[in-house]
């Protein structure tokens, strides 16, 4: 069945009050060549049969709210360089469709009953997408339920950032006089190396493979968690994180899958991590603040040893995260960690079940289920998210395999106790 969607309204919406103006210089993780893309997603909010509500209009209003306090998100980016306080807004685009998430499945399996496209606004005509920062879509279902989605360019702000922004939207739908968070924009927070790395190249960042990946997302139950975690306390006398064993079991699968011929031979795992605890004041930071930790074995060694050896090898890694941001911010770091190697032997897992999208309440309720969509396509990437409310575990949609090795990495994923879906190449 096909679900139309209609858009019956498009527009900048502006900060409702006055706003500083002036240049905000991006800081050195900002200027990352590989951040220059967007980061899309939908988060999904049942109907929660209060009458006459009406998501769009209230969104749109406390968007206008949020800009004042969040106003370089109402700006333009310029040369990945920079972004010029103009005070221009957020595209914002209304959306109705007369079908009901329920008849969507709630957009809980992939591929989604309804395109992806569909529910993300589409970019405003005479604009380069990639020099604004933030869009939104805002589509209501006929049972009262709708679906936000984001578009928002990785340049200004990682996923902490612009989930700190949204609640922020959802502060003064609920009639919050002020945010929770007072923001802080100053790019000085973040360390200065010694050589500043040049801006990106305008447009998208330049595809480095030429190889597709197939998608796929997968769930792992929490039974299978937890038995991974009991054993790697029986082993070493520590505990583990639940992200630890899923993160451990997606790059040992997808390692299984590629069959490498020579046991000795490098895989690696890229884990971009949160350093705001590792600078001062960087709590309420707003931009990009993480560091791009990595973890190399030997193929033989993550597919043939156990998970909770796995876990073991990549929580020796997250240990140094400290010392490794520090000698970076020191300018004592051999090579750019912020240049990423996007070569077939590398895993790019992204951590979003701690961002914070879950809690953004725009007067009716939590979301049900935030839906991270593909990143760029010359990544071998996974993102770990919750999947949707009642169920417990973990959900990766990933883009990580070839063709020739897509069957085997789905026979291993289908050992995790929960379901998988498949998407189209």
């Amino acid at each position: 069945m096909e679900f139309p969607i209609c858009r019956t309204r498009r527009l900048y919406v502006r900060p409702c009050g006055a706003t500083p103006s002036g240049v905000l210089e991006l800081s050195a993780i900002d200027r990352a060549v590989v951040l220059r893309h967007q980061v899309r997603s939908l988060h999904v909010f049942p109907a929660d049969g209060i009458r006459g509500s009406q998501p769009a209009r209230d969104i749109r209003g406390a968007l206008g709210q949020a800009l004042v306090d969040y106003y370089p998100f109402a700006g333009r980016l310029v040369d990945g360089a920079s972004v010029e306080c103009t005070g221009e807004g957020v595209w914002f685009v209304e959306a109705a469709t007369g079908c009901c998430l329920a008849d969507v499945g709630f957009l809980e399996q992939y591929p989604l009953m309804i395109p992806e496209d569909d529910l993300l606004p589409d970019a405003p005509p005479g604009m380069q997408p990639l020099d604004i920062p933030l869009m939104m879509q805002v589509t209501v279902f006929a049972c009262g339920g709708y679906v936000v989605g984001l578009v928002s360019v990785h340049t200004i702000a990682d996923g902490v950032g612009v989930s700190q922004f949204m609640s922020a939207i959802g502060d003064y739908s609920r009639g919050v006089p002020k945010p929770r968070i007072n923001p802080i924009f100053a790019r000085d927070l973040i360390p200065r190396p010694a050589k500043l790395p040049p801006p990106p190249p305008r447009g998208p960042s330049p595809d480095t493979q030429t190889a597709r990946f197939r998608q796929l997302t997968f769930e792992v139950s929490a039974d299978h968690i937890k038995r991974v975690k009991s054993e790697f306390l029986e082993s070493t006398g520590q505990r583990c994180s639940g992200l630890d064993v899923v993160v451990a079991m997606t790059w040992q699968a997808r390692t299984r899958s590629l069959r490498l011929p020579t046991p000795s031979t490098q895989v690696s795992l890229c884990l971009p991590s949160n350093t705001r605890h590792l600078v001062d004041g960087g709590g309420a930071f707003v931009g990009n603040c993480f560091y791009p930790l990595s973890v190399a074995a030997d193929c033989g060694t993550v597919a043939g040893a156990d998970t909770a050896a796995v876990v073991r090898i990549i929580r020796r890694a997250k240990a140094r995260l400290p010392a490794e941001f520090a000698r970076w911010a020191a300018g004592d770091s051999k090579e750019d960690p912020y240049q990423l190697r996007a070569t077939y032997d590398v895993l790019f897992v992204t951590d979003w079940t701690n961002l914070g999208f879950l809690q953004a309440d725009y007067g009716m309720g939590k979301p049900s289920n935030v839906i991270p969509l593909a990143y760029e396509t010359f990544l071998a990437a996974a993102i770990i998210y919750r999947p949707a409310v009642p169920k417990d575990g973990a959900r990766i949609m990933t883009q990580c395999v070839k063709e020739d090795h897509f069957s085997a990495f789905l026979n291993e994923t289908n050992k995790f106790g929960g379901q998988c879906s498949k998407a189209k190449l």
